[in-house]
């Protein structure tokens, strides 16, 4: 039996109530198989859930949907185009983050570097694979030299036959999340936090960066500006489930920092 499984079966009877409106275990059992990758993958989808109901409830009281009728894209998005009132980025603003994130802007950087995969599978608990990857994250940081040795013996990536080594990378040469831990920061050396991906745990050694070229600020500011509107948005949307939620009768889940798949 998988982690979740187990999770789901030994609360299988916990109440899940959102103002007097059960959610029931099957429910809580689909939602699930989206939250695999969480540290408590029960709790998730029980946030999940319990923000979801909020949200079709006042979309219901607003008459933007029937009462019992679920809540789809559509009527999500008609809902937080009612209730939510977002700034727009301006240029000033732009210009503020372009030059306090120089890295995000340019183009052909350059790095080195090597991992170690605690690949996630279907059978394996996810706990145990964090764990196995802490620990080991823990002992390479004790003595960073055993850092090839170490990837021969355990990654679950080809590289392992040449330490972990991926040579060098260009943004784009992997996934948004295993880039972002390369690019967006300036350490050498192993990082001091695991990366967590769609293929499993990364332990992740730099060995160089060569800077690209900067790109220049009117060629960006478009995307700078989305970039921000979404941030702003996304933050927004968490303070307004908060609100819905400091009114409402929740019982077998926590909503004091909101957030979850619908306010990513």
């Amino acid at each position: 039996m998988s982690t979740i499984e187990q999770s789901a079966s030994a609360q299988h009877d916990s109440a899940l109530c959102v103002n007097g409106i059960d959610i029931d275990a099957t429910a809580i059992q689909a939602e699930l198989e989206h939250h695999a990758d969480a540290a408590d993958p029960l709790e998730a989808a029980r946030h999940a859930l319990a923000i979801r109901e909020l949200l079709r409830q006042r979309a219901v009281e607003l008459k933007l949907i029937a009462d019992g009728e679920p809540l789809n894209d559509a009527s999500l998005d008609q809902l937080l185009e009612r209730e939510l009132s977002v700034p727009t980025a301006t240029r000033a603003d732009c210009e503020r983050y372009y030059e306090s994130h120089p890295a995000r802007f340019r183009r052909n950087d350059i790095v080195f570097a090597s991992h170690i995969l605690f690949a996630i599978t279907e059978h394996a608990p996810l706990a145990l694979i964090r764990q196995k990857a802490e620990t080991t994250l823990h002992a390479i940081l004790a003595t960073p030299e055993s850092f090839e040795d170490t990837a021969r013996e355990v990654s679950n990536c080809p590289s392992a036959g040449v330490g972990g080594s991926l040579g060098q990378l260009l943004r784009g040469d992997s996934v948004p999340e295993f880039e972002r831990a390369l690019f967006d920061a300036k350490d050498t050396g192993v990082l001091p936090r695991l990366v967590n991906t769609r293929f499993g745990f990364h332990i992740v050694r730099i060995e160089r960066r060569v800077d690209g070229e900067q790109l220049p600020f009117d060629t960006v500011e478009a995307d700078i500006a989305r970039f921000l509107g979404e941030r702003v948005r996304h933050k927004a949307i968490q303070q307004y489930v908060t609100v819905l939620a400091s009114r409402a009768k929740i019982d077998g889940a926590q909503l004091g920092e909101s957030n979850g798949p619908l306010l990513q």
